[in-house]
């Protein structure tokens, strides 16, 4: 789903499921192997999901949009333009290629000044003696999950 939202309007179906396709592919790997490899905290693999799936639909769609199915771009004179690749847009791909850099240095830069503003006013860590106890009785008075067995 997140490959395909930005090319739904503009490719074909078989395209759709060479995106869909390409992308799973891709997402399972940056789940299942590059997580382990790096090793970074993602619990619920949105980086890996989303960041790269979003990333893979992106290209994707300047590779695989057409004039065909939504004629967008037009001349000063009205005439439609090619769209992506397969009409022989390359431009479109670059200009992906550009926006998907963009938003990597907006996120980085962002993510890196709001950590630092929470680590200044609450800090970003726990300390060891709550991670020991768990977050839920330590953070929030409560525990999350009934462990104890019954004996029947």
């Amino acid at each position: 789903m997140v490959a395909i939202t930005p090319a739904a309007a503009f490719v074909t179906p078989m395209s759709a499921l060479i995106i869909g396709l390409i992308a799973g592919v891709c997402c399972y790997f940056m789940v299942a192997k590059v997580k382990n490899v790096f090793g970074y905290d993602d619990s619920l693999d949105a980086f890996g999901v989303h960041g790269a799936g979003g990333m893979i639909g992106a290209i994707l769609t300047g590779i695989f949009a057409t004039s065909s199915i939504n004629p967008i771009y037009h001349d000063a004179q009205g005439k439609v333009l090619r769209s992506g690749v397969v009409d022989g847009n390359w431009g479109q791909l670059l200009n992906r290629c550009v926006a998907i850099a963009v938003a990597w240095v907006i996120a980085i830069c962002g993510t890196l000044i709001i950590l630092k503003v929470v680590d200044v006013l609450v800090g970003l860590r726990v300390s060891a003696a709550d991670e020991v106890q768990g977050l839920d009785v330590s953070q929030h008075g409560e525990e999350g999950y009934y462990w104890e067995l019954s004996a029947s």
